[in-house]
């Protein structure tokens, strides 16, 4: 299996291109699946503290035998810990449960507007990287004008920004907004919560690489540009995740999938309008 690709961020950071995300992934479980991906060859998971599993993710990171250096570890703080002295206190929390004395990314989970704290807490990271508890520091869900906010009010751009984005929600503003000021792109519920695995037009391309739904999926994200983070918790579907290095999308492949997106394509809550 080939080694993944990796992605340079604005503070000259690298990141694996493609992740195993945790979401929902039970704390008890956690510790199992994030074995089997780091057997598989992922070097990068990604948690956070609303995840309520930094404590499997970090018994299973420590029980690889693979150095702390070779794992690119991101968590996230939880809207309830936003505002400056609370985010640092929320990241001492999360170290001590991931057993380690840094991550390697570290993000506001959502903008979480209506509390007013995302520019105290952004300051908060800042501080945070400047202590060396994160090598770099992001944002996640920031769409609107979240991330001007956080760059006036401090000159420091997010080195990425984790949104939701898939065939069916491809967030092309978003995407132009990042290559204009030098933020990667990370894809959350990459494969749109499974619902694209049964799509005609996906399930026409992987019969044509003789690849699965997800992988052509994955492919996609890959061959876009962006950092990928699929969550499985099936340890054969971790790895077919991962085998996606040796093909790449033809044009053809490419205008197919760009035709999938869709103004309703959006799963879940609006980041600008979120109540949480």
């Amino acid at each position: 299996m080939s080694t993944q690709p990796y992605a340079t961020m604005n503070d000259g950071q690298a990141i694996p291109r493609i992740g195993l995300g945790v979401w929902r992934t039970p704390n008890d479980v956690a510790a199992q699946v994030v074995e089997t991906a780091l057997q598989a060859g992922y070097r990068h998971v990604d948690t956070a503290a609303a995840y309520e599993n930094e404590d499997g993710v970090g018994r299973a990171i420590r029980g690889s035998g693979l150095p702390r250096d070779e794992i690119f570890l991101t968590t996230k703080v939880w809207n309830d810990d936003q505002g400056y002295e609370r985010t640092l206190r929320a990241m001492d929390a999360s170290l001590e449960r991931l057993g380690t004395d840094y991550v390697d990314l570290y993000l506001i989970h959502w903008p979480s507007a209506f509390r007013g704290q995302y520019v105290e807490t952004w300051k908060a990271l800042i501080r945070l990287r400047e202590e060396g508890k994160a090598r770099s520091i992001g944002v996640s869900n920031f769409e609107g004008d979240y991330i001007e906010d956080i760059v006036a009010a401090t000159g420091v751009t997010p080195a990425l920004n984790q949104i939701q984005l898939h065939p069916r929600f491809q967030q092309r503003a978003m995407r132009a907004k990042h290559d204009r000021l030098g933020i990667v792109t990370q894809s959350w519920s990459p494969l749109g919560q499974g619902q694209l695995l049964a799509d005609p037009a996906i399930g026409a391309i992987a019969a044509r690489h003789d690849k699965s739904p997800a992988q052509i999926i994955i492919r996609w994200h890959l061959d876009m540009g962006f950092v990928v983070i699929p969550k499985s918790v099936t340890p054969s579907r971790i790895v077919e995740n991962f085998d996606v290095f040796d093909f790449t999308l033809s044009d053809e492949d490419k205008t197919a999938i760009a035709g999938l997106d869709a103004a309703d394509g959006r799963i879940g809550s609006d980041p600008v309008t979120a109540q949480f």
